[in-house]
């Protein structure tokens, strides 16, 4: 029949011929014409798969639930498309949600901020917009950070063969309240990473001036900042507490404002982390061996790696 459409078409009928001949809807024929006048055949041309369940409007309401509410689970839309009659695997909605740009993600954390945190925030960057390089690479950047001996929680995957989970290369040993751990100061700069203490007993004020007393000058000194520079710390009770500012001050010692809330700002914890992961690959089995650990991969900090952070 298609055939018989074009042999008719190409003796110079119209549609309406062609369909009062045949016996066909005008639509078809034009559908039919239109087929081969693109494609130069009639006959099916093959397809990539069974057509798709979900529909446009199916589609448009996977988008608009999941933007609304990113924390929607493919099972809750799943349950949201069967309302309206489609129904579907929840492994297609999230293909299809993967095609529209939407892929599943673990969420980032970061400190929760009232708006006075936020307008400080914005604040603090508003006014060291157009800061010159010079001031960022004579600011030593300190914080203090716990590393425990067993305690670091990471995603990882392994290879194994069914059954054999429980086998004691699978699996990733546990200890409660991570086996142990050492609180650790430390302070870099663009030129390298500063000097490195392990806190003993608890931290308080005095601690932390004592710390500050035996480290700070001696890591200016050695990573060669200029007379003009100035100390990063956040607003930990310790770090600004009455005696602490006076003891700065005393000391002669610039601060840097610093918003609160506010430690992803800080770029020492992108070498916090660069830390944990080098000691933990040492395997240390004692605190011992934590803390000496600690020294030595803090002191093989690449400066380049300072220098980008």
């Amino acid at each position: 029949m298609r055939t018989e459409v074009i042999e008719i078409y190409q003796s110079g009928k119209g549609y309406k011929a062609i369909s009062k001949a045949l016996g066909l809807q005008r639509t078809t024929v034009r559908a039919i014409i239109h087929k081969w006048q693109k494609h130069g055949t009639v006959v099916n041309l093959p397809r990539s798969g069974r057509p798709t369940k979900i529909t446009p409007r199916a589609q448009r309401r996977l988008i608009r639930e999941v933007t609304k509410d990113p924390r929607t689970t493919s099972k809750e839309l799943q349950a949201s498309l069967a309302s309206i009659k489609v129904s579907v695997h929840d492994s297609t909605i999230r293909k299809r949600l993967g095609k529209n740009g939407l892929h599943g993600r673990f969420p980032r954390r970061k400190p929760l901020l009232s708006k006075k945190n936020i307008r400080a925030r914005l604040n603090f960057a508003k006014k060291h917009l157009n800061d010159c390089q010079d001031f960022w690479e004579n600011t030593l950047w300190t914080d203090e950070s716990k590393v425990e001996l067993f305690g670091r929680q990471m995603s990882c995957y392994i290879w194994h063969k069914r059954n054999t989970a429980f086998q004691k290369k699978n699996i990733i040993p546990t200890v409660k309240y991570g086996g142990g751990s050492v609180m650790v100061w430390g302070c870099f700069a663009a030129s390298g990473p500063g000097r490195l203490a392990v806190i003993d007993g608890t931290m308080n004020s005095t601690v932390y001036q004592k710390i500050l007393k035996e480290n700070i000058r001696p890591s200016v000194r050695q990573l060669k900042l200029k007379r003009s520079w100035v100390l990063q710390q956040d607003n930990d009770p310790k770090h600004t507490s009455k005696s602490t500012s006076e003891w700065l001050k005393k000391n002669k010692m610039k601060t840097l404002e610093w918003p609160s809330q506010s430690p992803d700002l800080n770029p020492i914890e992108m070498l916090w982390h660069d830390l944990k992961k080098a000691v933990h690959a040492r395997k240390p089995s004692n605190k011992a061996e934590l803390q000496q650990f600690c020294k030595d991969e803090w002191a093989k900090i690449p400066p380049e790696r300072c220098k980008r952070l």
